[in-house]
């Protein structure tokens, strides 16, 4: 299968758009947000330091997976930590970009951080791994905690990812799933980064003794998944007349149906649950990010069609005291943007990202190092003085070789940590305390099942 590209617009502006554009951030060089795609921020430079560029990109307005609160994240995180006298003093300035989801855009965006000065791209999403990761390369510029939504995230020496990616969200899922499903079928995109994920769900299945999920493809951006659903059922030996109702007689029973398809993954059940009347004899399941607390509550919450969904997650659940630190800066200093969800994987893998950022600084800072280039960052992380630690949301973090674990197409992964939790009663919550390490799993991954 091969990826689909869409016409979209690009992330720059035409010349007379950009002298419009430039004209308009002078008006406003006193607001704490820029037209322009930075960050003014709210600290006054000493002089002394020499402030900190990093960008953080995005797709937003597309029709496919969304992700606007990473970029919004990192703005309010800038807000707060230059209200607090920067990174060690540096003030830091964060630009953003629009990914559009389109591999073109995604290589404007890394080539405009390199042109623009960052230091870094930090906390960041995209699926265009082999257009972004080019530019960034040609300039040695580090990429800090991307979302793990492409396979260059976890091949190029300059990703440094804080999580396991797809790769061990899909593990862990299945692993969750073999508890207690005899059958799964995985619902998924029909594009280049969807060909991983049975490989990878089964990899999870087999270490429960599981046989491999019927493999059921879908479109990135569809709005109906009826037929869908009705393969998926058809795969998990549902009846197709009744669809898994009470009215089967349990003929369903450990039939299990997991979708992963980003922002359509609540098209597809709300498509299931249009065809699941009455009680449903089928379980679903998802990953965060394709899932969340606000996908739950805009279904119905605990009479909605999550209700009992199993997910997997990277992070401890958004109700964790370990968040309240994020939430405290969304709260004081993202100045109501809705945007911003505290429970968005994509929203936490930012925040993570950018603890990541300040305590590399800090360690540059205490050896001496005063001019914090992108050489002096990848120099830092690829050393590994200390571990960096992330206030318990992930494992402590450093990116060793020795640090990496060896899991086929994926060798940059140093978390293999996931979370196992639940919708009940309209919440998700946390159905085994602690991580759960699917390293050995995802080790043992076969490619060609």
């Amino acid at each position: 299968m091969t990826g689909r590209r869409r016409s979209s617009p690009r992330p720059f502006s035409a010349p007379a758009i950009a002298i419009a554009s430039a004209v308009a951030c002078t008006a406003v060089l006193a607001s704490l947000l820029s037209a322009c795609g930075t960050l003014a921020g709210t600290w006054e430079e000493s002089g002394e330091k020499e402030p900190i560029t990093v960008m953080t990109w995005a797709p937003q307005d597309t029709k496919a997976t969304n992700m606007p609160g990473m970029p919004a994240m990192a703005q309010a995180y800038a807000r707060w930590v230059n209200a607090h006298g920067g990174l060690s003093g540096h003030r830091l300035r964060v630009l953003t970009c629009n990914d559009h989801n389109d591999s073109v855009a995604a290589a404007q965006c890394g080539q405009r951080a390199a042109d623009r000065g960052a230091v870094a791209v930090v906390g960041s999403y995209s699926q265009f791994g082999r257009s972004f990761m080019s530019p960034l390369e040609v300039k040695g510029i580090p990429f800090i905690g991307g979302y793990g939504a492409s396979e260059e995230e976890f091949a190029s020496p300059l990703s440094y990812p804080v999580n396991g990616g797809q790769a061990s969200l899909l593990a862990g899922n299945g692993r969750q799933l073999a508890r207690s499903c005899e059958r799964v079928a995985l619902v998924r995109p029909d594009t280049i980064q969807g060909d991983q994920m049975p490989s990878l769900l089964n990899s999870g299945l087999e270490s429960g003794s599981r046989r491999p999920a019927q493999d059921i493809r879908a479109p990135e951006d569809g709005t109906d998944y009826s037929g869908e659903v009705s393969r998926a059922l058809d795969g998990v030996g549902a009846d197709p007349g009744v669809y898994g109702t009470a009215a089967a007689g349990g003929k369903a029973d450990g039939a299990c149906v997991t979708a992963s398809l980003g922002d359509h993954t609540d098209a597809f059940f709300d498509s299931f649950r249009r065809l699941q009347q009455d009680t449903p004899k089928v379980r679903i399941a998802s990953v965060l990010g394709s899932v969340g607390q606000a996908l739950v509550n805009r279904t119905g919450g605990g009479s909605g069609p999550l209700e009992g969904a199993y997910l997997t997650g990277w992070y401890p659940v958004a109700s964790d005291a370990r968040w309240q630190p994020m939430r405290d800066v969304i709260h004081d200093h993202a100045f109501g943007d809705n945007r911003i969800d505290p429970a968005d994987q994509g929203v936490q893998t930012t925040w993570i990202a950018y603890t990541v950022l300040r305590a590399l600084v800090r360690q540059l800072d205490e050896e001496g190092v005063k001019d914090i280039t992108s050489h002096a960052l990848q120099k830092g992380l690829d050393r590994g003085d200390r571990a960096i630690d992330t206030g318990g949301l992930t494992p402590k973090l450093r990116w060793r070789s020795d640090d990496m674990l060896a899991v086929q197409d994926f060798p940059r992964i140093v978390n293999g940590q996931v979370t196992y939790q639940a919708v009940r009663d309209g919440q998700l919550v946390a159905v085994k305390n602690g991580f759960v390490n699917v390293a050995r799993t995802l080790e043992r991954r076969r490619t060609d099942s």
